[in-house]
């Protein structure tokens, strides 16, 4: 376990490394230039080089790199160049509604997905199967933004039985909090229900065919047995991994879902970010992204041996 760990470890420093470079580098390389937007209408020469002086970006790449390297070691992901404001507060203020409205929705996505995949592999070309595949399919097809509209027309406009924008902190209001994330979190969840849906459904079929089921069947267990201690179980292998990617996935890509809702995530601020070229916001929100990425990942393979004690943490089936 501790070898598994180190070597995990190590792969997910070098992994984050490389991701910092690339963010690093790619993010500089966007057209544009951020002492143009900050100068305003005051684009003089002058102006231009005292912006580009107090925010380091006269500097060479490799020092620049340096230096950004050696403050975000230290917890300091530096300041906005738009707003002045230091980027660890703006996190602080963003990521916890992001991570919020994710892990609500990857909830209500395994929940409907999983429920509705084992009901379509045990009713199999039934009428179930169908309205299951169906609503899968729907899932698939329908964009998250027009979803999202018809949602605020109907359910907030309409009727008034969800607020149509804004944001309540959980510790502030938790019920309130709840009647504003909610809506969001089912919205962001379609999508990912119909795919989780669809990987249960397949690992479940598999399962259900194969000569541990059978054995148990004929020793007598009731179907619910077989289908949530055997069949099931074997089946979450593939449905925890799809769950680990996905999650990673939302926190990175909530940002239309965010922009819908007007909520204060990391949507609303990568966006602004990107359109004023305002580099330590955007080189923090990937790499935090990234970091999520790596410690889902771990999690997920230490999740294996629970779910299944005949793999080892070193990855090799026993």
């Amino acid at each position: 376990m501790a070898r598994y760990l180190l070597t995990r470890a190590w792969q997910s420093a070098v992994t984050l490394l490389l991701s910092t470079i690339v963010v690093f580098v790619g993010v500089r390389a966007l057209p544009g230039d951020p002492a143009l937007a900050l100068a305003g209408e005051d684009r003089s020469p002058e102006a231009l080089e005292a912006i580009r002086r107090h925010y380091g970006l006269d500097q060479p790449l490799p020092v620049q790199f340096a230096q950004y390297v050696e403050r975000m070691a230290q917890g300091d992901f530096g300041v906005s160049i738009r707003t002045g404001t230091p980027v660890s507060s703006m996190l602080t203020t963003a990521l916890p509604v992001t991570v919020e409205l994710s892990v609500l929705a990857i909830l209500i996505a395994s929940a409907l997905g999983v429920g509705a995949g084992v009901l379509a592999a045990v009713r199999r070309g039934r009428p179930a199967e169908w309205l299951a595949n169906g609503l899968a399919l729907i899932g698939l097809s329908v964009p998250h933004f027009w979803l999202g509209l018809l949602a605020i027309l109907y359910l907030s406009v309409a009727t008034g039985l969800f607020p149509a924008s804004g944001f309540v902190p959980i510790l502030e209001d938790p019920v309130d909090n709840l009647h504003h994330i909610v809506l969001p979190a089912v919205i962001l969840g379609t999508g990912l229900a119909a795919i989780i849906m669809r990987q249960t459904r397949s690992a479940m079929l598999d399962s259900l065919s194969s000569d541990y089921v059978r054995t148990a069947k004929a020793k007598g267990l009731r179907p619910r047995a077989v289908i949530t201690r055997h069949a099931l179980r074997n089946s979450l292998i593939v449905v925890v991994t799809v769950v680990g990617l996905q999650l990673g996935g939302l926190i990175s890509g909530a940002v239309v879902t965010e922009q819908i809702f007007g909520l204060p995530g990391f949507g609303k601020m990568t966006i602004d970010a990107v359109f004023q070229r305002d580099y330590p916001v955007i080189q923090a929100v990937v790499l935090l992204t990234a970091a999520a990425y790596i410690v889902i990942n771990l999690f997920v393979d230490l999740l294996y041996s629970v779910i299944d004690p005949r793999i080892r943490v070193t990855g090799d089936p026993a």
